[in-house]
């Protein structure tokens, strides 16, 4: 082995205050890009993955978190750990709540450059910690009092505003919330046309449609409906026709007009029963077999139960080892109305056991609050919302590729921002929420015995000064006189950047979610306070460049 083999194989350590130095490179690599985009008026981020090579346009980014996402690596290996940190704080933040990265950004700047300056001047950086995640507990709850719950399209529209500043979707997406709720579906397709349109459904519906496209032949517009149809859900793949002799030997007995089949799926021979059935006018009643919902098995299992509460049957799942033999009336669930086509499966008007159902969205409701991964929450959210009925298509529209593709992340954010809005509330926006929180910590301030504690507070009452400073920066105003302005005109005002006068911001409809709130001073806070007890960094050791000798 080589001289220079065995020194790449020595991991490099770096001591302070070398790693503060590194950290801060990188921090403020990763905030001076995403900084910009804070406010109403943001400046966007042109993100090109190919170089240019294959002639794909460039991205435009104007949301934080996915312009952190799009940076894998910097070229300085201390500054890298400091711009990972970010970059792992803010897609949390987008992931999490779909907003508020831009602010997390400033906010977790300044507390680590305040930090850092107490710190290398002889603070003890774990006491400091304490007393920072002290200072958020009190943050946390200050905000609990200012929060307000928003209904109705007006509002929701003002507020989706203050998120997408686009005032033709901001009209949409609030009258979509208004109808959907906070856990309806929501569909994000690219329209053909330049303009953005909406379009409603109602009911539930999911992605599958028919079994065999013979049974649309004779259906107008290669849609079928029924009315009052009987239901049997199942995840079996049905291969064998005498599997469904009992089924059909049930319809002759209850002499129902329609019946649906949710099934995964039904071989050829299966098919041909059903079809030389009602051929022969055996069977009087139509019936049609749709794909079940679901992709993964664990996602069919989930929605075929979901059916069953909604529509009052019970499924015949193949992992219980129950056979469609053995099946009841009772077992048949039933709905108003089904509709299916060759892509699609919509049920309105499940007749399901009302206190049943309220009970079962209940328990999801529940699950959702105690769910902490995104995928798992976002799977709840929309068992949810199909159990309640009711969906929207957002058709995004645009003159370019970039830009729908611009537009369409855009209103993706602002639609995961409104149901944490209608969910759990909304506080004063454009930075105001967190100024009010400066008064409560002065009071701590005052009290304060310890000198870390002392350093904390004052750390903070900076910090949640930030994303107001940022904001009235990235327009051209001098922040310092505007400041003083606002705390001069009370609890609840701010400084509108468009109309540029101090307001009342809930009066003006300048509101931020509460939930994306209390993300931004919970991600930024704890991060932050954790960094600042990072004394070494151990690099793992690079491959070698070059198998030279010595």
């Amino acid at each position: 082995m080589s001289r220079t083999q065995k020194i790449w194989q020595v991991p490099k350590v770096v001591f302070q205050p070398q790693v503060y130095a590194g950290i801060q490179a990188g921090i403020n690599q990763i905030v001076n890009a995403v900084a910009p985009t804070l406010g109403p008026y943001p400046r966007v981020v042109l993100y090109d993955p190919t170089l240019g090579l294959t002639g794909k346009p460039p991205e435009i980014l104007d949301d934080g978190g996915v312009i952190a996402r799009r940076i894998i690596g910097i070229s300085d290996r201390d500054a890298d750990v400091g711009a990972m940190l970010v970059r792992h704080m803010l897609w949390r933040q987008h992931e999490d709540v779909g907003d508020g990265a831009a602010t997390t950004a400033v906010l977790f700047k300044t507390l680590y450059d305040e930090g850092v300056r107490y710190v290398t001047a002889g603070g003890n950086p774990m006491r400091l910690r304490f007393y920072l995640e002290q200072g958020l507990r009190v943050i946390l709850n200050e905000l609990g009092t200012m929060t307000a719950f928003v209904e109705g399209k007006e509002a929701l529209t003002h507020l989706a505003e203050t998120i997408c500043y686009d005032a033709q979707m901001a009209r949409y997406l609030g009258e979509i919330f208004d109808i959907i709720g906070a856990y309806g579906r929501l569909e994000l397709r690219n329209s053909q046309s330049r303009e953005t349109e909406r379009e409603y459904v109602e009911g539930m519906y999911w992605d599958g449609g028919v079994l065999s496209r013979n049974m649309l032949l004779n259906a107008p517009g290669l849609r079928v409906e029924m009315e009052n149809p009987v239901l049997l859900l199942t995840d079996h793949e049905i291969e064998d026709p005498y599997d469904l002799v009992p089924v059909l030997a049930l319809l002759l007995r209850m002499e129902v007009d329609n019946l649906v089949i949710v099934a995964r799926k039904l071989s050829e021979a299966v098919l041909g029963l059903i079809h030389l059935n009602q051929q022969q006018q055996k069977i009087k009643a139509q019936i049609i077999a749709v794909k079940s919902p679901g992709l993964g098995l664990e996602e069919q299992v989930n929605s075929l139960m979901d059916l069953a509460v909604l529509t009052g049957g019970r499924p015949f799942m193949k992992a219980t080892g129950e056979k469609l033999t053995h099946v009841q009336p009772e077992d048949l669930g039933q709905a108003r109305r089904v509709w299916a086509n060759k892509d699609y499966v919509g049920i309105i008007g499940g007749k399901g056991n009302p206190r049943a159902l309220r009970q079962h969205i209940a328990e999801l409701r529940r699950a959702y609050a105690r769910a902490t991964d995104p995928k798992e929450r976002e799977a709840l959210q929309q068992r949810i919302g199909v159990l309640m009925g009711g969906a929207a298509t957002l058709w995004v529209g645009g003159i370019t590729e970039s830009e729908q593709k611009f537009k369409k992340e855009l209103a993706r954010r602002t639609a995961e921002a409104l149901r944490g809005a209608i969910r759990e509330g909304v506080v004063p926006g454009g930075g105001v929420a967190l100024l009010n929180c400066r008064a409560v910590l002065k009071e701590r301030l005052a009290q304060a015995q310890e000198p870390e504690e002392h350093a904390a507070y004052h750390i903070l009452l900076r910090a949640l000064e930030a994303p107001t400073r940022t904001l009235l920066y990235n327009v051209g105003i001098e922040a310092g006189a505007v400041l003083a302005d606002i705390e001069a005109a009370g609890r609840g005002y701010g400084f509108d950047v468009r109309t540029r006068r101090i307001v009342n911001m809930a009066e003006a409809g300048i509101l931020d979610a509460a939930s994306v709130t209390r993300a931004v001073v919970n991600n930024a806070i704890r991060t932050a306070a954790m960094a600042l007890t990072m004394d070494v960094i151990v690099h793992r050791s690079n491959p070698p460049q070059s198998t030279a000798t010595e």
